[in-house]
């Protein structure tokens, strides 16, 4: 089946609504225009049953089939926005200085929509599909929190798919993978207390500066030194703050980051070897060091029978030459993860085209992607849930 004809005929009004909620990004779980969007959308569509207030501004549409009971399948949007000031240029853009939709989830909104004013429309299945709209994608962990609060359970969900968007990927094209597919992910920050003075008398005192600076250089062995150089691994310092003077040494130096990877074991070992280097250059030094360390989303792992029902799906839609069933993982994290934990399914990706990178100033979901992603939707519930 090549993308539907109603998808392609609603691309205009689905783009209508993805604009509008790139004028109006919101942060977080403080989505509160955003849900309301949403959960009018979902009214207006018909839709048995609309939740508001999950993981408190997520959204649960149910929407049950003509054909008879059956299971519940799952379909998931993120909302949120990034604390990124926008420069794409476009008539469109963010009305919310310090706010924008840079990760296209404006676009995954939007295009659920579309599914679920389709599915409403037609109920060509048996069972229940669960649109589901969540916040706080970008680092708050909203969807930890949504399956906290239940979800899965109140809902009866039973298989779960998520789906984002890839600049560099072509317009109609597809990717996935088994097994682990984005990175678990953590953040760390450590704060170096030394003994601040006069930078002309540099024995007197105790320099948190050159403590961290040692820290930071040792970190790079735990990839090339500490891990299997098979497995995937990064360790990076993003920040660095400390002192305020040319003519004197701090009292305290602050460095952070990131540690990404695909295998909990390997999160195991660059944890255990950041808290030992910097127990070994305090000693050294004679500062404090004090580690902060969050490891916050797991892998998304990808279920397999799921992973290949997804590239069965998105061949019917693409053509088989247009989906790539093996792409490498990234590491970046997500969490759908945690959805993924409490539910079989799968994550795939959708081409975006030749645009800016996630996360960038200048990047704009594209709106030549919607047909493809509604029509993907549309036939992930109605073959799931054939009678």
């Amino acid at each position: 089946m090549p993308i539907l004809n109603r998808a392609a005929e609603m691309q205009e009004e689905i783009a209508g609504w993805r604009r509008e909620l790139h004028t109006m990004p919101e942060l977080n779980f403080d989505l509160f225009k955003t849900s309301a969007f949403v959960a009018d959308k979902l009214k207006s569509f018909g839709c048995d049953e609309v939740v508001t207030g999950i993981a408190k501004t997520g959204v649960v549409g149910l929407i049950r089939g003509n054909l008879g009971a059956g299971a519940t399948i799952g379909l998931r949007a993120d909302m949120d926005a990034l604390p990124i000031t926008e420069a794409s240029g476009v008539p469109h853009a963010s009305k919310h200085p310090g706010a924008m939709h840079a990760c296209g989830h404006d676009g995954h909104t939007a295009m659920l929509l579309g599914a679920a004013k389709y599915l409403a429309e037609t109920r060509n299945f048996a069972g229940t599909v669960a649109v589901i709209f969540q916040p706080a994608e970008e680092g708050g962990g909203g969807g930890n929190v949504m399956v906290r609060e239940g979800m899965m359970e109140r809902f009866e969900i039973d298989k779960v798919f998520g789906m984002h968007n890839m600049p560099g990927l072509g317009i109609g094209e597809f990717a996935m993978r088994p097994g682990p597919i984005m990175a678990a992910t953590a953040e760390f920050t450590i704060t170096v207390k030394g003994k601040g003075g006069h930078a002309a008398m540099p024995h007197r005192n105790i320099d948190p500066i050159v403590a961290a600076s040692q820290i930071v250089m040792a970190f790079q062995t735990i990839v090339s030194r500490s891990a299997d150089p098979i497995e995937s691994l990064v360790v990076s310092v993003t920040k660095f703050h400390a002192g305020d003077a040319y003519n004197i040494i701090p009292a305290q130096a602050q460095i952070a980051g990131t540690v990404r990877t695909l295998k909990n074991e390997v999160a195991g070992i660059a944890r255990e070897r950041i808290h030992e280097i910097c127990a070994g250059i305090a000693a050294a030094t004679g500062t404090e060091v004090i580690i902060d360390y969050d490891a916050n989303y797991p892998v998304t792992f990808n279920h397999a029978d799921e992973t290949a029902f997804a590239g069965d799906v998105a061949a019917s839609v693409a053509g088989e030459a247009k989906v790539q069933r093996a792409v490498a993982p990234t590491m970046g994290g997500e969490d759908f993860s945690y959805m993924l934990q409490a539910r079989p399914g799968a994550f795939v990706f959708l081409g975006n085209g030749n645009t800016a990178t996630l996360h960038n100033p200048g990047y704009d979901f594209n709106d030549e992607a919607i047909p493809h992603g509604v029509s993907y939707w549309v036939k992930v519930a109605e073959t799931a849930l054939a009678a």
